[in-house]
C-alpha cells in the first residue's frame, strides 16, 4: 500500500495558471500545496516544504522546468521526489525528452482544474509503486 499524497510544491510562472492549479490542487483534491514562481524559488523553497510531488511548469524563465529537475535530482534530500510535468508543448518528442529526464509523468495544458487532482493523484501513485 502506497502512503497518501498529501503536500505538493507547484511551480508555474504564469500567475494565472499558478492560482487556478493551486485552487483546484487544494479545494477539489485536498492537498496541501505551496506555489512557487520561478525555478530558483522552488529550488529555496523545497527543502523547508519537504514536498511528497513536484508539479513543474516546462518553459519559465532564467532556469526552465528541465534544468530544475537536473538541480533536483544532484541533491540528497530531493533527488528521490517524483517530478510531473505541465505543459503545453506536450509533442511526443518533448514527453519523451522530459521522461528520460526522470519525470514521473507529463501533463498537458490546457487541463480541466476538476479532474487535475486525479491526474496528480495517479502520476504519484505510479511513481511510488
Amino acid at each position: 500500500m502506497t502512503r497518501a499524497l498529501r503536500t505538493i510544491l507547484l511551480v508555474e510562472d504564469n500567475h494565472d495558471i499558478r492560482t487556478i492549479v493551486k485552487a483546484a490542487l487544494e479545494s477539489v483534491g485536498g492537498f496541501e500545496v505551496r506555489a512557487c514562481e520561478s525555478g530558483a524559488e522552488a529550488l529555496a523553497a523545497v527543502a523547508g516544504f519537504a514536498p511528497q510531488l513536484i508539479l513543474l511548469d516546462v518553459m519559465m524563465p532564467d532556469l526552465d522546468g528541465p534544468g530544475v529537475l537536473v538541480r533536483l535530482r544532484e541533491r540528497p534530500d530531493t533527488k528521490g521526489i517524483p517530478v510531473v510535468f505541465l505543459t503545453a508543448k506536450a509533442t511526443k518528442d518533448e514527453v519523451e525528452r522530459l521522461r528520460a529526464l526522470g519525470a514521473a509523468d507529463v501533463l498537458t495544458k490546457p487541463f480541466d482544474p476538476m479532474t487535475l487532482h486525479e491526474r496528480v493523484k495517479a502520476a504519484w501513485e505510479a511513481a511510488v509503486r
